[in-house]
């Protein structure tokens, strides 16, 4: 509930504004490794986790992650934080009361008192990108989770740097762990189940060498960065 009241809220107040997005270009996207789902319009998203399983969903979170920031971030606000000049799409609930009204903006775009404050993106992006776009935005961890955790992921990154040149010193499980529970205590805005947070991201990286703990650590210090 606290989700679907957010985000009419977020509507609300942002509906009559001008996004500025009519005069945008779409840019295609490549969905290369994600499975097609046909030219008929669906109504909920295909590649989330529970149903197209965690290797599709990581795709279409990477694939969507792309395609947000070519075609969305700039009305809509990178890591899908809004400013305020349109809705804040974090809290658009990841179920098919929000997928619905999702690809109904996605293909026919928004027109305003003769005004295009969105552009169809459906025709000229397809339906796979679409549906990428859906699941990065879904995933985006909640801002008060992260700064909870924060200082522990922070911890985490100088430590990982540390095994940067002896990994001979760290336990990779140990770190996975802790990781991964931490990852597991952020929730999203949205209602889905999985965050893409830095410590997920980071937890999938480590693999027990050094090039494993400095991918982690800078996955850490880019998704702390956002976060703040």
């Amino acid at each position: 509930m606290k989700c679907k009241v957010a985000w009419i809220v977020a509507f609300g107040c942002a509906a009559s504004l001008v996004y500025g997005h009519g005069d945008v270009a779409p840019q295609a996207v490549d969905t290369t490794g994600l499975p097609e789902v046909g030219e008929e319009w669906l109504t909920e998203n295909p590649y989330r986790a529970e149903a197209a399983g965690e290797d599709v969903w990581k795709a279409a979170v990477e694939i969507g992650a792309s395609g947000y920031n070519q075609n969305c971030a700039r009305c809509h606000g990178l890591e899908v934080v809004s400013g305020g000049l349109a809705p804040d799409l974090r809290f658009l609930e990841a179920e098919e009361y929000g997928d619905e009204w999702y690809v109904e903006r996605f293909v026919e775009g928004y027109t305003q008192n003769g005004i295009t404050k969105m552009p169809a993106f459906g025709d000229l992006l397809g339906q796979e990108a679409a549906w990428a776009i859906r699941t990065y935005i879904e995933t985006r961890p909640d801002d008060e989770a992260m700064e909870s955790v924060t200082p522990d992921l922070k911890a985490l990154r100088d430590e990982m740097a540390g095994y940067v040149d002896d990994a001979s010193a760290a336990d990779a499980d140990a770190l996975i762990e802790r990781l991964s529970g931490i990852a597991g205590d952020i929730e999203t805005l949205s209602g889905a189940p999985i965050a893409d947070s830095p410590a997920y991201r980071a937890a999938a990286l480590i693999d027990g060498t050094p090039g494993g703990y400095r991918k982690a650590a800078e996955a850490l210090t880019i998704g702390l960065s956002a976060a703040n």
